[in-house]
């Protein structure tokens, strides 16, 4: 049912990720991420969506790895000019500029996959959005799959026969599905059991919010296990160490 989506499985599992994984490493790593995304929403609040829309992208090709961030070399075809990203995703520049904030302060330490992550939940909350912990110590790949960039990623015109596939192969649920995706862009296409949860968050913020940040979480601890394994801490979030 899911052979068109690649070999390497992916799930939403329980990674080896905690919340006090750079406490001693890099304690100001929060502060840094959180004012440097203040700065840039205040500017331009369309930044935040940019960022959120930028995580769930990387976390749907080849796990939450920082592969999305890398740019075309000789060795690596990246994933920034699939169909499916091309046209959609900004704010390259913007993780850029935290990753040479947080290098400043705590040299080879963090990975781009693990500021994209925490930056992502600050520009829920910037926007009026919960608030929820994040679970850190992810490695940024070494590699990137301009293939899976075409097929993992849900776009505006599929059905939902297809789109539901791609949520439940990252080991994401419907309800999930619904909190995450943009609502009016998928109004179209939901079923009637859809309907009823969209309904129901609009009914109930706060249940909405709940959902939101337990999905959030939940795509940010999609992993491909080999970043565990052979992945590293970039010094440029756009191009793997040499």
């Amino acid at each position: 049912m899911f052979g068109f989506l690649g070999v390497t499985r992916l799930y939403a599992s329980d990674p080896p990720l905690t919340l006090d994984y750079y406490a001693s490493t890099c304690p100001t790593l929060f502060d840094i991420v959180r004012k440097e995304m203040e700065c840039a929403v205040l500017s331009d609040p369309r930044n935040a969506a940019s960022i959120v829309r930028l995580h769930f992208h990387d976390c749907f090709i080849q796990g939450c790895d920082g592969s999305i961030l890398l740019d075309d070399t000789v060795t690596i075809k990246g994933e920034k000019k699939a169909a499916t990203n091309i046209h959609s995703l900004k704010g390259f520049g913007l993780i850029d500029r935290i990753k040479n904030l947080v290098e400043s302060e705590c040299p080879g330490i963090v990975s781009c996959a693990d500021i994209l992550t925490i930056a992502a939940r600050d520009a829920v909350i910037l926007v009026g959005g919960p608030y929820w912990d994040v679970p850190v110590g992810r490695k940024d790949s070494v590699t990137a799959s301009f293939e899976l960039a075409t097929t993992n990623l849900p776009t505006p015109d599929e059905s939902l026969v297809s789109i539901i596939p791609k949520f439940l192969y990252q080991g994401l649920s419907v309800t999930d599905m619904v909190a995450l995706v943009d609502q009016e862009m998928y109004s179209s296409v939901f079923g009637i059991g859809t309907r009823e949860l969209v309904k129901k968050y609009a009914a109930d913020p706060l249940a909405f919010f709940q959902q939101f940040s337990d999905s959030m979480v939940k795509m940010g601890n999609i992993t491909n296990s080999e970043s565990f394994i052979t992945g590293e801490v970039r010094k440029n979030c756009r191009f793997v160490n040499t």
